[in-house]
């Protein structure tokens, strides 16, 4: 009979982390995403390094502010990285207290839902973390005006909207 509770109390366990399972394999993706955009963001900075011009340059400037943004998205997407990495021990964490738990039959129902808790915080503080980065990004970005310019004056002056590319 022991072997039975046995059984059904693991599936029933199983049953329970299922829903962090999910989450530590979609905070997987997440440091994927992260990790390619914090290589994105290393090899524009050595690119930039390559080509980075003398002082009295006019281009030296605009070099070192984006030096400085590279920088510092760097040091945004390290953060992320940690935060999420954390939150993803935190709830791996969680799925093996309630293993304990459930075979050693201990009432610790308080601390993983502390710790499950704290995996949320660290998760939300990872993903505005990711976001302040995307916002970072965003400020270096810049269309050149004559571009645009000169693709409304092929058009006839009629301005580019994201449905053009739609139609025929």
């Amino acid at each position: 009979m022991d072997q039975v509770i046995a059984v059904s109390t693991i599936a029933h366990t199983i049953q329970l982390v299922m829903a962090p399972v999910f989450m530590v394999a979609g905070i997987a993706g997440l440091l994927n995403l992260l990790a390619m955009r914090l290589n994105r963001i290393v090899d524009r900075s050595r690119a930039l390094g390559k080509e980075f011009t003398a002082p009295d340059h006019p281009d030296h400037a605009r070099q070192v502010w984006e030096l400085r943004i590279l920088d510092r998205r760097i040091r945004v997407v390290n953060r992320a990285i940690l935060l999420c990495t954390t939150s993803a021990i935190a709830i791996c964490l969680v799925v093996a207290g309630l293993f304990i738990a459930a075979l050693a039959d201990l009432n610790v129902g308080r601390w993983i839902a502390v710790a499950f808790i704290l995996a949320m915080l660290l998760l939300i503080a990872g993903l505005g973390a990711f976001l302040l980065e995307i916002r970072l990004a965003l400020y270096t970005i810049r269309v050149p005006v004559e571009l645009l310019e000169r693709e409304e004056a092929r058009r006839g002056g009629f301005p580019i909207f994201p449905g053009d590319i739609f139609r025929k």
